[in-house]
């Protein structure tokens, strides 16, 4: 009964709705638009870096991707190798590929049952 009301209301109160933002003009795509790279406004030295721009020596997708790297090299030369030949996957010293190989003081201590009590009940039985 109350909601057919407030609906009425709500849409009676939208037609007399006006927008705040006020646009001035028709808008304009400009005739060129010139893509050449400039330094941001406030850089300290007001110039490119030296070597900006001469970073794509690639004339088509496939010599990207011959030399694209994504999670390991992607190279086809990889394929052609068993895996076996490419080697044992060892991570280097000092990194670690799961948490349990990190030292004891590093790893996630296991939840207690208050704790678990106490996320699922949203913390409720902490005050009760």
């Amino acid at each position: 009964m109350f909601a057919t009301r407030a609906l009425r209301q709500a849409t009676a109160h939208a037609a007399e709705r006006t927008p705040l933002i006020r646009f001035i003009g028709k808008r304009q795509i400009p005739a060129n638009i010139d893509h050449t790279p400039l330094p941001h406004p406030a850089s300290p030295t007001g110039s490119l870096p030296a070597n900006f721009g001469n970073g794509n020596t690639h004339t088509s997708f496939s010599s990207y991707r011959d030399s694209a790297q994504q999670h390991g090299p992607l190279r086809k030369s990889i394929g052609a190798l068993s895996a076996s030949r490419l080697g044992p996957i060892e991570p280097p010293q000092g990194h670690y590929f799961d948490r349990n190989q990190l030292p004891e003081r590093f790893r996630r201590t296991p939840l207690t049952a208050a704790e678990i009590e106490a996320i699922e009940t949203g913390g409720a039985t902490l005050f009760g």
